[in-house]
């Protein structure tokens, strides 16, 4: 049974922490969301390796390969300038923009992606 695509509040760039899980405590920045899986990847975080082919027509070389895997998205949590984590929430401004605000604190979070 395939599981349902979510909506994340989470964005490509965001500074994240690992809050459950064999990581648990770890920070590191969304690399890439995958949606369908409701996974994401966090630079510095669950480093896997893989053994690869070469591949001439890409122009890489085989071996031994260090990367991340993917962290399931309820197991990270937005982490705020002050470094703690918090939930994420949405709230409408005065000229009608909505923005992601941290639960936390109240204070908005800015997007590195779109800024």
């Amino acid at each position: 049974m395939a599981q349902a695509k979510i909506k994340s509040r989470l964005r490509v760039g965001d500074n994240v922490a690992v809050v459950s899980g064999a990581h648990k405590g770890e920070t590191g920045v969304v690399v890439r969301f995958n949606g369908d899986r409701s996974r994401v990847f966090v630079e510095g975080v669950n480093i896997v390796k893989r053994h690869e082919k070469p591949q001439q027509a890409l122009g890489r070389q085989g071996g031994i390969i260090e990367k991340e895997a993917s962290v399931h998205v309820s197991n990270v949590s937005l982490v705020t300038a002050d470094g703690a984590p918090t939930r994420v929430g949405f709230k409408y401004l005065d000229n009608g923009q909505k923005v992601r605000i941290a639960k936390k604190t109240g204070e908005q979070i800015e997007d590195k992606a779109r800024a």
